[in-house]
């Protein structure tokens, strides 16, 4: 597969995430139809669709917008447990034949209000392996016909799934804890990492790819991605000093998330600001410490020849999936499906 290029849609209920601008109707289906056509317009694939308990169910979404564009990928984030395995095979089957192909699944494993939705989960082990499962089950349902399976977490019996699939979507996945790279290297089609420095992807990617080979991945070649806050201005100048101001403004309002020092791949993001506040080229990992949170964590600030320039090294590691996201999310589509995507397709 050759290089992708997604953006990222937050689908929140609330408006302003990470500074958006857009406040009436931020997640109506008029404002959200507008940022999947301008990501037609100016480049882009398509998006990832946030997911978790308390925002608009993101299947719905991405089901309204597959519905009102012609050429957009919703990378669709879903949860085992909020979903069944055969219901939620159906749902993409359906979606999938329904877009003409255009369906991306993103798995989420990390921590949800589960109980909620009338989910319950155990340890880490228990949790990674109800995901192992659910992975296993969603490939056999949309490849096979009459499938039982009888899991520890999960079971179907003479299951077929309609309408049957030529292409099925591609399974994204992501965590950084050693649960979740086993299931990554083994089930996965994708492995998304946040920004972490260069050293550090290409020490996972080395990882992933020897546990692959131990554990008999019976796949095609686990592929990387990279979720990551890109920072671009005209200049080098006037990015670094847009980039500090928004800095300096996140840490006269921080509000820090309690949870998120929980996740392994969200501390190994908040540890590098130990290492600096500016790591690699441009890698910006002071917004962590003002309530910066997963892929807002750390930033790729420059102009678009400098954040290209980083970005290609993330290439030259392996990393042929990027989804890129600054606010105001809107003009950010335009600036930088304008301005730096061309630059990595050159």
């Amino acid at each position: 597969m050759g290089l992708e290029f997604l953006w990222y849609i937050p689908n929140q209920d609330r408006p302003g995430h990470r500074g958006d601008d857009v406040v009436a109707g931020h997640n109506s289906l008029d404002t959200l139809t507008t940022q999947a056509l301008a990501l037609e317009e100016h480049g882009w694939g398509g998006a990832l669709l946030g997911t978790g308990w308390g925002r608009p169910d993101t299947f719905t979404v991405a089901t309204a917008l597959a519905a009102r564009t012609t050429t957009f990928q919703p990378l669709i984030a879903v949860r085992p447990g909020y979903w069944r395995p055969a219901h939620f095979a159906s749902a993409a089957a359906t979606l999938q034949h329904l877009s003409g192909g255009r369906v991306l699944i993103n798995v989420v494993s990390g921590k949800d209000n589960l109980a909620a939705y009338g989910d319950s989960e155990g340890d880490q082990a228990q949790r990674y392996g109800r995901t192992r499962e659910f992975l296993r089950i969603v490939r056999r349902l949309w490849a096979e016909e009459n499938v039982t399976y009888q899991g520890e977490h999960f079971q179907v019996t003479d299951s077929t799934v309609v309408p049957r699939l030529t292409e099925p979507p591609r399974l994204y996945f992501g965590g950084a804890s050693e649960a979740a790279e086993r299931v990554s290297a083994t089930e996965a089609d994708v492995q998304l990492f946040w920004g972490e420095t260069l050293d550090g992807v290409r020490e996972r990617i080395d990882r992933l790819k020897t546990l692959g080979a131990e554990l008999g991945r019976e796949h095609q070649p686990l592929e990387f991605g990279l979720r990551i806050t890109t920072f671009v201005r005209d200049t080098t100048e006037q990015a670094w000093a847009d980039a500090e101001a928004r800095v300096a403004e996140m840490a006269r309002t921080a509000k820090v998330d309690p949870n998120r020092h929980t996740a392994v791949g969200q501390q190994r993001l908040l540890d590098l600001g130990g290492r600096g506040d500016v790591l690699d080229d441009n890698l910006y990992t002071a917004p962590g410490r003002y309530g910066g949170g997963g892929a807002g964590t750390t930033w790729l600030v420059g102009s678009a020849a400098d954040v290209a320039k980083s970005l290609r090294k993330y290439q030259d590691l392996g990393i042929t999936h990027f989804v890129l996201s600054d606010t105001p999310y809107l003009r950010e589509i335009q600036r930088q499906g304008d301005q730096l995507l061309p630059l990595l397709r050159a």
